[in-house]
């Protein structure tokens, strides 16, 4: 249990740093939110665990194919709070819009010969 509660605590505080930094640079902010830390924890819980390192391979290669249309989401946000929709409306209609392009990514990538 002790490990879970560990896990738990280390990925929430990068959160909150993330959080706390965007308060005073959101540049900095982004860059550090940019990097694939949860991804590293990822793979550093499933290591400790002692995953195969066949299986680490697989998720860093999934991971890969999701961050496109995960990107969707950072296009559309932007240019909708621009255009005046409150926070809320804009933040919802970017997450259903991405959400559409994982689907959509789900459904073709395995037609192209991408399986996940």
């Amino acid at each position: 249990m002790f490990y879970y509660a560990l896990k738990v605590i280390i990925s929430a505080i990068v959160i909150v740093a993330i959080a706390e930094i965007a308060k005073r640079n959101t540049g900095i902010a982004a860059l550090v939110a940019s990097l694939p830390l949860t991804s590293l924890l990822a793979f550093i819980w499933l290591h400790i665990e002692g995953a195969a390192v066949s299986q680490i391979a697989d998720l860093s290669k999934q991971i890969f194919w999701f961050v496109l249309p995960s990107l969707l989401f950072f296009i559309l946000l932007p240019i909708l709070l621009k255009h005046g929709l409150g926070f809320w409306l804009s933040l919802g209609l970017s997450a259903v819009a991405t959400i559409g392009c994982y689907f959509s990514f789900m459904f073709f990538l395995p037609r192209i010969g991408i399986h996940l």
